[in-house]
């Protein structure tokens, strides 16, 4: 169903095959699948594209699809940059090689091709964003060679072209991130025919979001100042984006800073011919940016009390976009992200709802397509709505239900079969960036790819097939998180089964180089798992005792946190220097950067915090944890300044915070954390030789992975503390554990991961037993704005204990999942006053 590449051979004799003759021609076939388009020297049967001298023209119809042209012409400017000759776009070929692009029945050249069987396009007939990319011998006259890229429709067109600059190796990425091309002096095509598509999932996509500290002012002050806004000019740049991502979706930024992407006409007139689908967030009905359009009294924003103006405001966006491909979202929440005003009872929500609805899709019928059903629809049941649904709302066949992450990554709820069957389907809003409560996480990219592929392939699994979108914020720092991703939503299979790191691998080897490849996925997937445990926005706890917000950590934990982020830190800027000069800034902003300023805000934090500990009866260290604490600040300060002014020549000067960024939105973002004063600091390096000398911890924990017996549970590596998390897929699945206790006063701590079981997100549920004794059960609610929610979610583990002190020697353990999709982390020994207690019986 999915991507896939098949070499056009055929067996030279007509007659029978022999069993040898097979089995060479299947090697063969085989060899060709994987085989890269192109090779640097000359290949058998194939023929060189660029050379010195030589450069095709990119043949496309005139009255093909806009996005076609503009494909076409980013090609000519990616051959350039690869090979330093400029390739020429025009409607007929002009020399001996070319590359004909087009989409079917929408150019000449390409049909003409198809009439006469040079190509197979039978799989490409009414296929959703499919394409070919073929070699073609004499596809016209005076042409000897050429490369064919052929879609079913314009984007399948699209994405062929961008799949071909992909195999020149021109990353996604060489404008958003600097990653730039290797060059190459020739370009020589294999031959042989490509097949890709159709997708996975029909509508992927991103949300641009929370602009405010990175994208607004970027491109008010720096990308687009005549403009002084995010426009047109930025938009083209998304666009082109997306669709070197094979994504197709868009939710345009949304905030107060940014003018509604609907105000300016030129915006989605863009999008279409970009080809790109123009939806909006679940507080956006009908297309609608409230925040910005709606003028009237903020009371009236009330369908209860105000239907016919809040009617009136919806059917003015259906007959302005009605000509544009579109996704509307339909049902109603707040002006923003607040609940739906009015009704008070569920009842009456539900009520209320299921009538906006109703009338929505009357608006739409009237103004978009009388065949309601053949509009693309989405109802998104997020935050407060999803209870509204679960109270019984009625969302028709038709429309797709997309259901939401806890806004931390982990998936509230799942499709039923029913859910599942449902004519529109189902699909995710998944979060790589967040503001919100408890705390939000918007400077740097830390979810690990092993969450958001665990959940988003159960959820594909589940039936969530119809749309994908993720929030990426700016877009700038989730790279990484953007591009797995999206291609998972391209195609499903590529990742699955396959390990965070193996990820990382393959995408630093295409975007940064196969040398420093294995290094560097293993320098992220080590950024990834510490910041898991705390993401560098959420070094904040609750107080205790007084106004400080001290960590739940101990020193011991402390020291070896810190150090282990000082030695990847050393590890990252040894491997830096092996970079080539043409990648650094790419390197800078996709890998150094993000460990560096992680590794520095946890140093800040802590050495602080060991600063106010230690300041009363321990003043020398304490100074010396200040000055480290201070040196961090200042780490920081450089860093962001190295990548705002430094960077590809300043290009993204106001792109990046220097968290915490300024006072707006304080409530969901971290405080600044208060340094000592230049008088109280001394040098760090005291400080540090402990940090430096922390041994390891961890010796009264076991970590899941580290069993004794398993039945059905399985390894997710890259998240968790150790290795990674054990998951148990049905309920039933048996772990055993051998626990040696050193000493009296511990009892037994389990920890687990805070995602939701399958079903409506109920209780994660465990029996445990000790040393055969009776079964104790543990559950743990999963009710999203509790503060048992807002605690598990910040440090990505809920704990319970379970019975009572052990006595000291060796216990066997067993735990038994009581629902699907509980991940274990890890066992810990702990005194009694340290374990929290959750409905144990």
């Amino acid at each position: 169903m999915h991507v896939a590449a098949v070499c056009a051979l055929a067996l030279a004799s007509s007659a029978v095959p022999t069993r040898q003759a097979l089995a060479a021609s299947a090697s063969s076939r085989a060899i060709a699948e994987t085989a890269p388009i192109f090779a640097d020297t000359a290949v058998r049967g194939g023929f060189q594209l660029v050379g010195a001298g030589r450069v095709p023209t990119i043949v496309v119809d005139p009255a093909d699809a806009a996005v076609v042209r503009h494909a076409a012409d980013d090609l000519s400017d990616d051959i350039l940059t690869v090979t330093g000759q400029r390739a020429t776009v025009a409607a007929a070929p002009a020399g001996r090689t070319a590359i004909l692009v087009g989409t079917l029945g929408q150019s000449k050249l390409i049909d003409q091709l198809v009439a006469a069987k040079r190509v197979d396009v039978s799989r490409l007939k009414g296929a959703w964003e499919s394409f070919v990319i073929a070699t073609v011998d004499r596809p016209a006259p005076g042409v000897d060679k050429a490369l064919v890229v052929i879609g079913s429709d314009r984007r399948g067109t699209a994405f062929g072209v961008y799949e071909v600059a992909q195999a020149m190796g021109v990353s996604p990425w060489a404008w958003w991130a600097d990653v730039t091309p290797k060059r190459r002096e020739a370009l020589y095509v294999r031959a042989g025919v490509h097949r890709f598509g159709p997708p996975s999932v029909r509508y992927r996509g991103v949300f641009v979001n929370d602009e405010d500290w990175g994208l607004y002012p970027w491109a008010l002050k720096t990308f687009d100042p005549e403009r002084a806004d995010i426009g047109p000019k930025t938009y083209r740049k998304v666009f082109t984006l997306l669709l070197r991502l094979k994504a197709n979706t868009l939710w345009p930024a949304m905030h107060h800073t940014t003018a509604p992407f609907n105000s300016d006409p030129a915006n989605a007139k863009l999008a279409e011919e970009y080809g790109i689908v123009m939806g909006s967030s679940h507080a956006e009905a009908m297309l609608r940016n409230n925040v910005g359009e709606w003028k009237n009294d903020p009371a009236k924003f009330n369908y209860a009390t105000n239907p016919d103006g809040v009617k009136a405001y919806w059917e003015e966006r259906a007959k302005a976009n009605a000509g544009f491909e579109s996704l509307w979202t339909v049902g109603m929440r707040g002006i923003h992200d607040t609940g739906m005003v009015g009704p008070k009872t569920i009842e009456e929500k539900v009520a209320l709802l299921d009538k906006i609805i109703a009338d929505q899709r009357e608006i739409l019928s009237k103004n978009v397509n009388a065949d309601v059903a053949k509009i693309p629809q989405i109802f998104v049941p997020y935050k407060e709505v999803l209870g509204i649904y679960r109270a019984g709302l009625k969302v028709p066949d038709d429309v797709t239900i997309v259901w939401p992450d806890d806004n931390f990554g982990y998936i509230r709820q799942f499709a039923s079969p029913e859910e599942a069957a449902r004519k529109g389907g189902a699909g995710v809003y998944y979060h790589l960036s967040y503001l919100g409560y408890p705390l939000a996480y918007l400077w740097l990219s830390t979810t690990p790819p092993a969450l958001v592929q665990e959940e988003m392939i159960h959820a594909w699994d589940k039936g969530a097939r119809n749309v994908w979108i993720a929030n990426v914020g700016d877009i700038k720092p989730a790279e990484i998180g953007t591009s797995h991703f999206l291609e998972m939503a391209w195609d499903i299979d590529r990742w699955r089964g396959k390990s965070q790191k193996q990820f990382l691998q393959d995408w630093t080897a295409r975007n940064l180089g196969p040398n420093l490849a294995a290094k560097t996925a293993d320098l992220m997937d080590r950024y990834y798992r510490l910041n898991f445990e705390r993401r560098p926005e959420h070094l904040e706890w609750q107080p205790k005792a007084e106004s400080r917000h001290l960590s739940s950590y101990t020193p011991e934990e402390v020291n070896a946190r810190l150090k282990a982020f000082r030695v990847l830190v050393e590890e990252t800027k040894t491997t830096g220097q092996q970079v080539p000069p043409e990648l650094g800034d790419a390197w800078f902003e996709l890998v150094e950067f993000p460990i560096r300023v992680s590794a520095a805000a946890n140093m800040r934090f802590f050495a602080a915090e060991r600063y106010n500990e230690l300041v009363d009866g321990q003043q020398a260290m304490a100074r010396s944890a200040g000055g480290a604490a201070v040196e961090a600040q200042a780490e920081i300060t450089a860093l962001t300044d190295r990548f705002n002014n430094q960077i590809a020549g300043g290009k993204w000067r106001w792109l990046m915070p220097e968290e915490p960024a300024d006072s707006q939105w304080r409530i969901y973002r971290a405080r600044s954390i208060p340094l000592p004063g230049a008088g109280l600091t001394a040098d760090p390096g005291k400080f540090l030789s402990v940090v430096d000398n922390a041994g390891p911890v961890g010796a009264l924990t076991t970590e899941a992975e580290a069993f004794a017996a398993n039945t059905g549970w399985r390894l997710i590596e890259g998240v968790g503390r150790g290795k990674g998390v054990m998951i148990a897929d049905a309920a039933g699945a048996s772990l055993s554990f051998k626990v040696d206790v050193p000493a009296s006063g511990l009892s037994l701590q389990l920890g687990v991961l805070p995602i939701f079981p399958d079903g409506q997100g109920g209780d994660i549920a465990l029996d445990v037993s000790i040393d055969g004794g009776p079964v104790q059960r543990v559950s743990w609610p999963r009710a999203v704005g509790s503060p048992a929610w807002a605690q598990g979610v910040l440090d990505n583990l809920l704990k319970a204990s379970v019975g009572g002190e052990l006595s000291p020697g060796p216990h066997t353990v067993q735990v038994v999942a009581r629902t699907g999709r509980v991940a274990l982390d890890q066992l810990r020994l702990a005194a009694p006053e340290d374990v929290p207690t959750h409905e144990n019986h």
